[in-house]
């Protein structure tokens, strides 16, 4: 398993995010030179949102390690920008967002016999969530279900719906799953201090 980040990387990690996505909203290209602990592989996801109202604006990335975290972080940055479920971003909007940056830990199968074996095996704020059927998927980072208040039910309901799919789907034994868990840094306010969540 990849090693836990220092909160001066989290720090990093989301500034850099943050000059990147702004970078993006003004047509310009923004380089930063990452540290040697950004070159392992990990999953990352930017999330933008709306401040102090904490409406979702961008939330991309790359659940599983298939590159760097110095390639993956910029990349998704970029695509928060660009999330097809909103407007491309504007800069004046980029300032008054908050930036969150999540690095995944490598998402693991969960293997189950019945539905409520399935939701023993997943603990609310801390596992992340991939749900996968045919052409169907669907992701969830672990701090949603906290934010939404959704118990495990509503947790795999939910994901099932982001899939486009029955919301009681997940209780057919017929779907994958996998977990993973995040290290979550993000800013208190706008440009602000960075805390890890």
């Amino acid at each position: 398993m990849a090693e836990m980040l220092s909160l001066e990387d989290g720090v990093l990690a989301v500034r850099s995010a943050r000059a990147i996505a702004e970078a993006e909203t003004e047509d310009r290209i923004c380089d930063v030179d990452f540290p040697e602990t950004f070159r392992c592989d990990r999953g990352v996801f930017v999330t933008i949102s709306e401040y102090p109202s904490g409406i979702l604006r961008g939330c991309i990335g790359y659940p599983q390690p298939i590159m760097q975290l110095s390639q993956s972080l910029p990349l998704a940055a970029r695509g928060a920008c660009n999330d097809p479920r909103f407007p491309r971003l504007r800069p004046d909007q980029a300032k008054r967002c908050t930036f969150e940056v999540t690095v995944l830990t490598e998402p693991e199968p969960i293997r189950y016999k019945s539905s409520e074996d399935l939701k023993s095996q997943i603990e609310i704020g801390e596992d992340g969530l991939i749900m996968r059927y045919r052409r169907y998927g669907a992701v969830y980072l672990p701090q949603v279900p906290v934010e939404q208040e959704w118990n495990t039910d509503e947790y795999l309901g939910n994901l099932c719906m982001k899939a486009g799919m029955q919301e009681d789907s997940w209780k057919s034994g017929a779907l994958d799953f996998e977990k993973f868990q995040g290290e979550v840094f993000s800013e208190v306010s706008p440009g602000g201090e960075v805390v890890r969540k």
